[in-house]
């Protein structure tokens, strides 16, 4: 795509939308639409920056985005995408040709511009359209008897019979460089916005006898805009759906989906089970043969191979081994590693932490800051108290202990391979290898005691 430029409008402020936040930034699939068209963007040229086009909320925005690989051009007035694009003239070189794209259009493929580029001839203008049974609310393509385009004309602008045409612009152009120097200064604001809009442009075309090469786009949902909650709704499911289908065709079996979340990249094995409302973030990397349970959330993980994540669970930042069992109701945060066929089972919390291999620790338990070795079992209520107020502090077990029910290990400690530490205990020293230590108050009955009796608020 050498000699490309790409140009990405996205100055509007998106009064519809009823939030503080610049309309580009609200998120889709779990990143911003204006990162969706970027990311598009470098795929088509990565040799070129795009240029963005910014202008309201200008200082959050490049904020928000700062990581974004791109030319930020302010656009101070908001006069119409003709007078955004003239902001960026001086950026673009001779040879160039313009790709326009938007940055409330976040499902535009990059399949369909590099179908557009290659089918678009150099001297030509090229659009991309789409056809639409209900075009309330687009600029429509209108055409001459020999069904060459002639103009494009706004909704607000159109005729009755102009509002009946189905074919609608999609406001993606291809433009040369040296077109948009000659026609940019002719753009008039004589409409009811009193906007520059670019696509006046297809009629200097038209008046030059310049060939207008308008690309027909295979799916309606890439040409959408979002301009409400209920557009950004809509386009959330198109994405879903595509996300969906992209897992279904390697294999995947999901029991539902409609009811899968993909906010991020997720790499797959063979023979996956995802169940419904399963939420992926981030990367998440799925051995073979893995089970997804209900109502789960991943986030940044890799699962080895026949995992068993259960319903209910949170797993974020964290790797898990071959066959090991997570959940229901656990939750694993970031730097926790479980080994393979180990066992995190219901309201189990691991944090920054080594579960060795066949480690059980399956019920109401919390794990933090631990190195746990093989074939340890960890009862029900065990909590590592790894905080002092100021510093984390570390807990060792060795292999093949057994933690009794209840029992609270005060780091920084060890407990040594084979320990038994028994039910009820609060350790606060080493516990050594293949012995019991114990550590409980003396139990005592206190026969004098009696049950205190509610006061009888009429003799008080």
């Amino acid at each position: 795509m050498t000699g490309l430029q790409v140009v990405i409008l996205a100055a509007g402020q998106g009064k519809r939308m009823n939030s503080d936040l610049p309309k580009v930034l609200h998120p889709l699939g779990g990143k911003s639409l204006l990162t969706h068209v970027v990311d598009t963007a470098l795929k088509l040229n990565p040799e070129e920056t795009p240029i963005v086009i910014y202008g309201h909320q200008g200082e959050l925005l490049r904020h928000r985005l700062a990581d974004l690989n791109v030319t930020w051009v302010e656009q101070k007035e908001q006069l119409g995408t003709g007078h955004a694009l003239k902001e960026a003239l001086p950026h673009f070189s001779s040879h160039d040709r313009v790709l326009v794209l938007y940055g409330d259009v976040p499902l535009i493929s990059f399949e369909t511009l590099q179908k557009f580029i290659s089918s678009t001839p150099l001297p030509a203008l090229g659009i991309i359209t789409a056809k639409w049974g209900n075009p309330a609310g687009f600029g429509r393509v209108v055409r001459d008897q020999d069904n060459q385009v002639t103009h494009i004309v706004e909704e607000k602008d159109a005729s009755e019979s102009e509002k009946n045409i189905s074919e609608i612009n999609s406001g993606i152009y291809l433009i040369s460089v040296s077109d948009l120097k000659k026609w940019l200064p002719k753009l008039t604001n004589s409409n009811q916005q009193k906007e520059y809009y670019l696509p006046q442009i297809v009629e200097f075309a038209v008046a030059e006898k310049k060939t207008i090469a308008a690309f027909l786009c295979p799916t309606l949902e890439e040409t959408l805009g979002v301009n409400d909650k209920a557009q950004l709704a809509t386009l959330e499911r198109c994405y879903q759906h595509k996300q969906a289908t992209k897992l279904l065709n390697q294999g995947v079996t999901l029991f539902d989906p409609s009811r899968l979340d993909i906010r991020g990249e997720v790499v797959v094995g063979r023979d996956v089970t995802i169940d419904i409302n399963v939420i992926f973030e981030g990367k998440v990397v799925i051995g073979n043969q893995c089970t997804i349970g209900p109502n789960t959330i991943l986030r940044n993980v890799i699962l080895g191979d026949n995992v068993e994540i259960r319903a209910n669970s949170l797993l974020d930042g964290a790797e898990v081994g071959n066959h090991a069992v997570i959940g229901p109701f656990a939750r694993l945060r970031p730097g926790t590693t479980v080994s393979s066929h180990a066992h995190v089972g219901n309201f189990v919390e691991v944090k920054n932490s080594l579960i060795g291999e066949y480690t059980k620790v399956n019920h109401l338990s919390y794990i933090g800051d631990s190195e746990i070795g093989k074939k340890v079992n960890i009862g029900a209520g065990t909590i590592t108290c790894n905080y002092d107020g100021i510093n984390k502090n570390k807990t060792i077990i060795g292999d093949e202990a057994f933690i009794g029910s209840n029992s609270s290990l005060v780091a920084p400690i060890k407990i040594g391979a084979g320990a038994t530490i028994g039910a009820g205990s609060t350790i606060t020293k080493d516990a050594p290898a293949n012995q019991l230590t114990v550590c409980r108050t003396l139990q005592r009955t206190i026969e004098t005691w009696q049950r205190p009796k509610a006061k009888n608020k009429e003799t008080e």
